[in-house]
């Protein structure tokens, strides 16, 4: 169950990234505080699966999801540049995740 709120946290982060893009220097209210929500359950869903988890192993997944699920929104959603080299190195980070949960 630990993991779980592992990778709700990271997608939690991301929707904290795109926030965070999206208040333009919290000069937008809404996207302001909608940073602040989904940074307090990112952290708060990382805390509570940290109970049970290696700190080293549930971090490095947490920044895993979050990294490349922000990478991949960044190019989907905000127009952000897609390219060859950019997806491998997305595929490699969650080869990464995948690997640490594999031998935790």
């Amino acid at each position: 169950m630990a993991w779980i709120f592992v990778v709700l946290a990271g997608v939690f982060e991301v929707a904290m990234a795109l926030s965070l893009k999206l208040s333009n220097g919290f000069t937008h209210l809404w996207w302001s505080l909608s940073f602040l929500v989904t940074a307090v359950l990112s952290f708060g869903l990382l805390s509570y699966a940290l109970k049970s988890l290696e700190v080293g192993t549930a971090y490095a997944v947490w920044t895993g999801v979050g990294a490349a699920g922000t990478a991949v929104l960044g190019m989907i959603a905000m127009g952000d540049s897609v390219s060859l080299p950019r997806l491998l190195c997305i595929v490699l980070i969650l080869s990464g995740v995948i690997g640490l949960r594999a031998v935790a």
